[in-house]
């Protein structure tokens, strides 16, 4: 195994694999991707965290087509919710991009929320919490989250349902799909839904934005 130094990506580089998700980063929020970039890279010889390698396309790929959501949905102010989170997509891209945000992050993988916890330390992130659990282990309180997202996480129905209950009055869920799941989701009870979203530089996969209106509601 290599113990090469991690390629650099620059600001420049950064702001073009940025481009096309319509994202306005500032230079703090640059060298803050940079910074994670770094990491990711050095932490991915020793734990899978993301196939990709090419740190400009680890941009686009992962910080990109996180921070794209926030073009469709103002994300703030309130707590997001981050299911399945891995390396820290969406929930950390958001985060850099929207440093107001109060952010959970759920991931059952030790390996994983070790890594996510030196980026919270060495990018100097606040109110941020990482919780090592699967969601379908956690109990809710009321009004927990005004946004829950989810990336690359499959078992759809288990996460709607655990959604309703966790989701503030007029909160919203965001998932990042392919669109093979697009029917079948939108055609779940009690959820209204915008019309998907294709990502840019992606023909197939999309995101989706909704709000449960079930009766209790």
């Amino acid at each position: 195994m290599s113990n090469s130094i991690p390629p650099e990506i620059s600001k420049e580089q950064v702001l073009a694999a940025l481009a096309p998700f319509g994202v306005q980063s500032s230079d703090d929020q640059i060298a803050k991707v940079q910074a994670y970039v770094r990491l990711l890279l050095k932490w991915n010889r020793l734990t899978s965290l993301t196939s990709i390698t090419d740190p400009a396309e680890i941009v686009s790929r992962h910080f990109g087509e996180s921070m794209y959501a926030a073009t469709l949905l103002p994300v703030e102010n309130g707590r997001l919710v981050d299911i399945g989170t891995g390396a820290g997509f969406p929930g950390l891209a958001l985060k850099i991009l929207k440093p107001d945000l109060h952010v959970v992050l759920i991931e059952s993988n030790k390996k994983k929320s070790a890594f996510l916890a030196e980026v919270v330390r060495e990018l100097e992130l606040t109110e941020v919490k990482i919780l090592t659990e699967r969601f379908e282990e956690i109990r809710p309180e009321q009004d927990f989250a005004n946004f829950i997202t989810a990336r690359a996480v499959g078992g759809f129905p288990a996460l709607l349902r655990w959604s309703r209950s966790a989701l503030a009055r007029r909160g919203h869920l965001m998932l990042w799909v392919g669109g093979e799941d697009i029917t079948s989701i939108t055609n779940s009870k009690g959820w209204i839904w915008n019309p998907p979203a294709r990502i840019p530089e992606s023909q197939r996969r999309f995101i989706l934005i909704g709000r449960y209106i079930g009766e209790s509601r």
